[in-house]
């Protein structure tokens, strides 16, 4: 149960960095965002990436075996970093339809998979 709990509340946490780091881009598309000056729009980010670490401390600390979950802080960092690549492209595709996914891409994501497995390793 720790386990799903600790990858769904990362999820959650992702998503709204995602949201915090990238989402201001398409603000410009937006009527109400069309005047909204650098420390404006800082500000928003920062109200958005709240909700992120009100998730991923949760996370951490409910998936760190030190304080009884399933993971080292090893395993937990890399599991994070999968998912924000995962997040970050469902975003990019989704929210950014000139940017494409290539090959390349999908080699790298493959080579973190791979980090994923040789972290998990014994």
């Amino acid at each position: 149960m720790k386990t799903i709990l600790t990858i769904f509340l990362l999820i959650l946490s992702n998503t709204f960095m995602t949201l915090a780091w990238y989402g201001h881009l398409k603000f410009h598309e937006w009527k109400w965002s069309s005047k909204l000056g650098l420390i404006s729009v800082i500000l928003i980010s920062w109200g958005i990436a709240l909700f992120e670490y009100c998730f991923q401390v949760p996370a951490n600390r409910i998936g760190f075996k030190e304080n009884g979950g399933p993971f080292t802080l090893w395993q937990l960092k890399v599991i994070q970093e999968v998912i924000t690549l995962v997040v970050f492209t469902a975003f990019t595709l989704l929210a950014f339809k000139t940017e494409t996914l290539r090959i390349n891409h999908l080699i790298g994501f493959g080579f973190l998979v791979l980090a994923v497995y040789f972290i998990f390793k014994k």
